[in-house]
């Protein structure tokens, strides 16, 4: 069922998009029918430059179960990092 809620968080990276590499400045969560995924609901994510316009995006359509795994993944990548690898500031 699609919620009609869009969960938006300020993030700082970076996507490639069609046109190439671009800043991400924002991303938007939501449940809704995909576009592209062959089932009725998706979570989907949107990776957003703003400032560059619609093209300007990378797009996710994930299962909710593929959505649940890619976050614990995430904490757990982060988690077995040391301190501060992953901080704002850094590159190795």
């Amino acid at each position: 069922m699609c919620t009609y809620q869009t969960h938006k968080i300020e993030i700082s990276g970076s996507g490639k998009a069609k046109m190439g590499w671009i800043s991400l400045k924002e991303a938007a969560v939501y449940v809704d029918h995909p576009v592209h995924l062959q089932q009725d609901h998706s979570v989907n994510i949107d990776f957003i430059d703003p400032a560059r316009g619609p093209s300007a995006r990378v797009a996710v359509e994930l299962t909710e179960e593929a959505a649940l795994a890619l976050a614990d993944a995430i904490h757990e990548a982060i988690a077995a990092a040391p301190p501060g690898l992953a901080a704002a500031g850094t590159r190795s």
